[in-house]
């Protein structure tokens, strides 16, 4: 069992930055893939990012590749989101997961492990 926190989200205007955590509970941290996923008002939930186990390979969405980062620190059992150059379609409700598939997955049907989310708000 894996309990996720997210934290970081709040109200920035176009242009700007956040940095959203995603803290995890257990001594498995490492053996999971994590990704972040968002979702918009009446949208579905979509992939965002992911990272390997060991971080080494990070995935993005286009919407968001050379604009978001994924990273992780094992040690501190956290993945984080660097989001720059924020748009306001960026405005959603973002969640991290723990999947014990594939980092390659971009289906949150092969996330086993979900946090509350973060809603971050980017006004323009």
């Amino acid at each position: 069992q894996v309990q996720l926190v997210e934290s970081g989200g709040g109200l920035v205007q176009a242009g700007g930055s956040m940095r959203l955590s995603c803290a995890a509970s257990g001594r498995t941290f490492s053996s999971y893939v994590m990704g972040w996923f968002r979702q918009a008002p009446g949208k579905e939930r979509e992939f965002v990012a992911s990272t390997s186990r060991g971080g080494g390979r990070t995935y993005y969405a286009d919407s968001v590749k050379g604009r978001f980062t994924v990273s992780r620190d094992n040690a501190k059992n956290t993945v984080y989101l660097q989001t720059n150059n924020l748009k306001p379609e960026d405005t959603a409700v973002y969640y991290c997961a723990a999947s014990r598939g594939y980092a390659t997955s971009t289906y949150d049907h092969d996330y086993d492990y979900w946090g509350q989310g973060t809603q971050v708000t980017v006004s323009s």
